[in-house]
């Protein structure tokens, strides 16, 4: 057991966030100016609003040029992307790892646990902060697609990951009901709808049952084992 904990422990301190290659002009994590600019782009993201974040005021806050952001992204929609990949990225590595070996009604509660909890940060990537990451995508995740361009960027894959989640919570959706009519509705209301509750459980309190006491992860739980029931 002991053996099998180390080994577990030594495979999340090697383990690398791919994100698509296209994203990003050069991999942010190949230098440390690169991890820099991801660090502190998160916490001035969530400081002032992705509105009102620039590549200038980015390369203020890390004492370098403006010009040194555009070395590794071409906009700051495309570090929007990357952020959201990322993270996306993050939860899908923590999604395969607490539901593996698990019973297909054991194996969907969990994945709901893990696309919608409160997020504690990993000190795997010391570089990233994934409670201040985790509050980007409730306040401004919707701004990386909500765009013209969507249908383009996802031809060349910048949704990839995102969409590999949502197949992966669909397949434990049919694994545990077979006949259910709609599985892919039903993993992308989980996934998507999470992030909602808890901006509305946050800015909007009077429309939602979400609260310091139910979570959205309660009302996922709830709201999935009654659906795949009836």
């Amino acid at each position: 057991m002991q053996s099998n904990l180390l080994n577990m422990d030594s495979l999340l301190s090697n383990l690398k966030i791919a994100v698509p290659e296209k994203i990003y002009v050069k991999d942010p994590e190949s230098s440390a100016l690169g991890k820099r600019i991801v660090e502190h782009s998160i916490i001035l993201i969530d400081e002032i609003g992705f509105d009102s974040f620039t590549f200038k005021k980015l390369g203020a806050l890390i004492g370098s040029n403006e010009s040194s952001v555009y070395r590794y992204f071409e906009s700051k929609h495309k570090l929007l992307l990357y952020l959201s990949s990322w993270y996306w990225a993050w939860i899908e590595y923590q999604l395969v790892m607490e539901t593996h070996n698990l019973n297909p009604s054991d194996k969907l509660q969990k994945a709901v646990e893990v696309v919608s909890r409160s997020i504690k940060e990993d000190s795997n990537f010391s570089h990233i902060n994934e409670v201040i990451l985790n509050r980007i995508m409730v306040n401004e995740n919707s701004k990386s697609f909500l765009t013209k361009e969507v249908d383009q960027e996802n031809k060349e894959g910048y949704f990839v990951i995102y969409k590999r989640i949502v197949h992966r919570l669909r397949d434990m959706v049919i694994a545990m009901a077979p006949h259910y009519k709609y599985p892919s509705s039903l993993a992308s209301t989980i996934i998507d709808g999470s992030l909602h509750q808890h901006f509305l459980k946050n800015h909007f309190k009077s429309i939602t049952d979400c609260n310091l006491n139910v979570t959205p992860t309660q009302f996922y739980k709830d709201l999935v084992l009654n659906t795949l029931k009836s």
